[in-house]
């Protein structure tokens, strides 16, 4: 049984998860409530029981992630909820953990539990929340290592380690470092917004590549995008014009 902290300042959205969980996640029993980070913290020492705690970013006075900036190796795992899909919850995906954009749907919400559930033990979230840190004390390094979640686990790979992605249905297959592939469960977009800041280019609806990586352009209707690991890539009509400005800019 999961023991939850519901932090938000807005009482309408504490009860409205409580209310959700209590309908859809037998597997969660809330032991408290705080309206801010200060009220979070006192919570958290006063229920020793607390390991799952749904933790709003934006607040006034501390945002959540002031709360995880408390805790070294935090006692509990952190399901973040959020109205802003902006910097901060790009950097929640890049350390692959948990995020509920609100409103909050349902299956995400009970998938989020599950899976926290699952994995409460997995040593791999520590490594996953230290990334988070880094990401957030640094949200401009050149080369972030990024958490890919498979249906192992994590692997942790670097930015530049990526050569391409594709689509796969609702997974991505990622090919990296010597033509090694791997299956993440994420769908293509979500790495396209992560990693597009990183020199990274869209050029098919399923295909983003590291231009880092281009070896040469054939000319088509399209085009071609050559990889240095031998792939070559189909351009879509209505991308090319904007993928060749991008090779002006590089």
């Amino acid at each position: 049984m999961l023991k939850a902290l519901l932090v938000d300042d807005e009482q309408k959205s504490r009860l409205g998860l409580q209310k959700l969980l209590s309908n859809y996640c037998p597997n969660v029993e809330v032991l408290g409530m705080a309206a801010s980070v200060d009220e979070a913290m006192v919570q958290l020492i006063k229920e020793k029981d607390i390991n799952l705690v749904f933790l709003d970013i934006e607040m006034p006075g501390k945002s959540g992630f002031e709360l995880i900036k408390a805790f070294e190796k935090p006692p509990f795992r952190v399901i973040f909820t959020t109205a802003y899909d902006q910097y901060a919850v790009k950097a929640i995906r890049m350390s692959a953990l948990d995020y509920l954009l609100k409103p909050i749907h349902i299956q995400e919400l009970i998938s989020a539990v599950n899976k926290a559930e699952q994995h409460f033990h997995n040593q791999l979230y520590a490594e996953s929340y230290s990334h988070l840190l880094q990401n957030l004390k640094n949200p401009n390094q050149p080369n972030p290592k990024i958490a890919l979640p498979t249906q192992d686990g994590l692997i942790f790979l670097t930015v530049d380690q990526i050569v391409r992605c594709e689509a796969d249905g609702n997974y991505t297959k990622i090919v990296y470092s010597e033509s090694k592939q791997i299956l993440a469960s994420r769908k293509l977009k979500e790495f396209e917004n992560m990693l597009e800041s990183y020199n990274f280019f869209r050029v098919h609806h399923s295909h983003l590549i590291n231009l880092s990586y281009l070896q040469a352009y054939k000319k088509g209707e399209g085009g071609t995008a050559v990889m240095l690991d031998g792939s070559e890539i189909a351009i879509s009509r209505r991308k090319k014009d904007s993928f060749l400005e991008r090779l002006n800019k590089i």
